[in-house]
């Protein structure tokens, strides 16, 4: 093993975890009796300087790592790894600088040491290749997420929260060790690229009743992570239960990572594919099969994840047109776009299209949803409610946050010139492209449709805040640095809005030829 070749493309983890370890020393050793503000301050500051430092070492991972004597690849860079890295470092930035005003603990050290190490969690699953590699970061960002939610200690919601978050986050970890067990069963092996060349060998073809139970028990696992429906029961809780910053790393850092680990295993299922007929072509004498038993696999997949896309996508808007905590709203929101998402991941065709559609989506949606938790949280925090009624006259009584909630939620329904329009514009073309007619042609109508219905609840909110009287005018007072995070990720919201090539051109970039 070299070792220095593992730290080298580990760095970006390295600094993040250094970093919660200076947080920890200084909150710990030197502000313990200083002001709660200060602490929170200096804490916050020294996240972001870690953050920053993650940022920075990117570039110098060089390559990924390759396991020495075998050529199995640990960890990649470049391509969707590098884009959902750099989105989770960016994204965490924005949720520590949401404390600026908390109060919900006197922990403030702990807090961002959790979110620095569940940020590197983030960081391993974008680049895994690996079953191992997925399962320990995987587990890594989920017990920060499950300590983030508890951190409220004087609120019953985040205790009930955090246990049930637990209880589900356990179990869907079972399903999942219980699926690579299957994969590694077959192929011998648990790097990402040679567990689905041998799904097509005569060890997959021997072994396919097991390869489509770890299917299923795989997206079971991965089904929670990204809350899709049936997975889904922790999100409304655990969104309405946890302190708004922590609600807000959990709706966008953790759908980032998901969903780049799902992309890197899409993207693996393509050129592997690619790979049995370029092999079957051009050496007949080799007696390579022609992907008939990839092709099953992939086939299977794709259901499974149209499955659970269609579930999503309908349950998640219909459920939340009847949620009257707009916490639960955001959360049954967030299962909705989780099914427009796994819509694109079932029509993965093209690596660069689909992957950057993808990426665009998911990126785009947790900005949005940093700002939205964001608001929610001062609102919250001056009504002591979330209800939809503590939103009456919202623009009289700060027109500034009335103003980005309008942005966002907007966005959030895929009204143009906004983000979240040109998120769903490019997903659904993605689509198409992979498949014109049939059933992804209606799931495309579907998604649509449920778009439109997603629009009735989202209005539901701006009519209390901009239409319906205020029963208290009392002005809402926000951090100045709370207000200028959310007009920054509002103005990025309408910027990328206005100019969506600014985002696109972007990613392309981590794409030699798209």
């Amino acid at each position: 093993m070299n070792y220095a070749d593992l730290f080298r493309a580990t760095l970006p983890e390295t600094a993040l975890e250094v970093g919660a370890l200076v947080v920890l020393v200084v909150d710990l050793g030197f502000l313990r009796k200083s002001a709660l503000n200060l602490r929170v301050a200096v804490a916050a500051l020294l996240g972001v300087a870690g953050c920053t430092a993650a940022l920075w070492m990117l570039p110098f991972q060089g390559m990924g790592f390759v396991y020495p004597g075998t050529g199995e690849m640990l960890l990649a860079s470049g391509g969707s790894s590098a884009v959902a890295q750099i989105g989770i470092l960016l994204l965490t930035v924005l949720t520590l600088l949401l404390l600026a005003d908390a109060t919900f603990t006197q922990h403030v050290g702990e807090y961002v040491a959790v979110v620095l190490m569940a940020a590197a969690g983030g960081l391993l699953i974008a680049a895994a290749q690996d079953l191992l590699v997925i399962f320990v970061g995987l587990e890594l960002l989920s017990l920060g997420l499950y300590i983030l939610t508890a951190f409220a200690k004087r609120s019953g919601k985040s205790a009930e929260a955090a246990i049930k978050y637990y209880l589900f986050g356990g179990m869907s970890a079972a399903f999942l060790l219980f699926g690579f067990s299957y994969l590694y069963g077959i192929a011998g092996s648990t790097n990402l690229y040679r567990i689905l060349l041998a799904v097509d060998g005569p060890q997959g073809a021997q072994a396919a009743p097991l390869l489509y139970v770890a299917l299923v028990m795989i997206a079971a696992g991965l089904g929670f992570k990204v809350a899709a429906v049936p997975f889904h029961l922790w999100a409304p809780d655990t969104y309405e239960g946890a302190p708004a910053p922590a609600a807000a790393f959990i709706a966008s850092v953790s759908k980032v990572a998901s969903f780049a680990l799902l992309i890197l295993i899409g993207t693996a299922a393509l050129q592997v594919f690619e790979a049995i007929h370029v092999m079957a072509k051009y050496e007949p004498q080799a007696h390579i099969p022609a992907a008939h038993g990839f092709w099953g696999f992939s086939v299977s997949w794709s259901l499974i994840l149209v499955v659970l896309a269609l579930a999503s996508m309908v349950l998640g808007n219909l459920a939340a047109l009847a949620q009257t905590s707009v916490r639960r709203l955001l959360a049954y929101s967030a299962i909705a776009h989780a099914g427009y998402m796994l819509l694109g991941l079932a029509y993965f065709s093209n690596a660069s299209r689909s992957a950057a559609a993808i990426l665009y989506y998911v990126l785009t949606y947790g900005l949005t949803t940093i700002g939205a938790f964001g608001v929610v949280g001062a609102v919250e925090k001056a009504a002591g409610s979330d209800r939809l009624d503590a939103f009456l006259g919202l623009h009289k009584r700060n027109p500034l946050l009335a103003a980005v909630l309008l942005v966002l939620f907007l966005s959030l329904a895929g009204i143009p010139p906004l983000v979240g329009f040109w998120a769903k514009f490019n997903l659904f073309a993605a689509v198409l492209h992979a498949s014109p007619t049939g059933m992804a042609l209606g799931l495309v109508i579907l998604a649509v449709g449920m778009s439109a219905v997603s629009l009735y609840y989202y209005l539901q909110v701006l009519k209390r805040a901009w239409v319906m009287p205020a029963v208290d005018e009392t002005p809402i007072a926000v951090h100045p640095v709370t207000m200028a995070v959310l007009l920054l990720v509002s103005a990025g919201v309408v910027l990328l809005g206005c100019f969506p090539a600014l985002l696109q051109g972007w990613i392309a970039g981590f794409y030699p030829g798209m």
